[in-house]
C-alpha cells in the first residue's frame, strides 16, 4: 500500500495498455456524448475534418482514469481527487489506437493529520497503427492520500 509518505515530487511512472474499440467508441459516444463525429461512421468519414469517427475527449480522459486506477491508485491509500486542472485534449483518439499513459507527481502537501494532497499530472499517449506516437490527453488531479500514521482503514 501506498501512503501519502511515499509519493515525492519528480516521481514519474509509465504504464498501461489500452486498445480502443469501435464499439467501445460508439458505445460511449451514444450513452454520453452523441455528437455525429463519434457515433455515425460514414458520415465522420465522409465529412468530419478528423477522417473518421474519434472517440469523445471524456471517453478519452475515462480510459486514462482506468489505467491511473489500475497501475496507480489501487495500490495507494487514495481518497479521491479535489479536482482536475488544465485539461487539454491534443488529438484525437481513433479505433484502433493503443493507449498508454505516463504520471508525474508535481508536488505533496499535508493536509491534515490523516491525509495529503498529491498533485499529479497525466498524460495519455496514443499508439497509432501506424506506429506514430502522440500526445492526446492531458490533466493535473489534486488526489487525496492517506498518510502512513493516519485512520486509514478506520471506520
Amino acid at each position: 500500500m501506498q501512503f501519502f509518505e511515499d509519493f515525492a515530487v519528480g516521481d514519474t511512472d509509465e504504464f498501461g495498455e489500452y486498445d480502443v474499440t469501435l464499439s467501445e467508441v460508439l458505445e460511449f459516444a451514444e450513452q454520453y456524448d452523441p455528437q455525429w463525429f463519434h457515433t455515425d461512421p460514414e458520415r465522420a468519414e465522409a465529412e468530419s475534418m478528423y477522417g473518421g469517427i474519434i472517440a469523445s475527449g471524456w471517453h478519452t480522459a475515462s480510459m486514462t482514469m482506468r489505467l491511473f486506477v489500475d497501475s496507480v491508485l489501487s495500490d495507494a491509500a487514495s481518497l479521491g481527487a479535489k479536482g482536475v486542472e488544465e485539461l487539454r485534449w491534443w488529438k484525437p483518439v481513433y479505433p484502433g489506437d493503443t493507449l498508454v499513459v505516463e504520471s508525474e507527481v508535481l508536488e505533496t502537501t499535508v493536509e491534515t493529520d490523516d491525509r495529503g494532497l498529491v498533485e499529479i499530472r497525466t498524460r495519455t499517449f496514443a499508439e497509432r497503427e501506424s506506429g506514430e506516437v502522440e500526445l492526446v490527453c492531458s490533466f493535473v488531479s489534486d488526489v487525496m492520500v492517506a498518510r502512513r500514521d493516519g485512520t486509514w482503514g478506520s471506520p
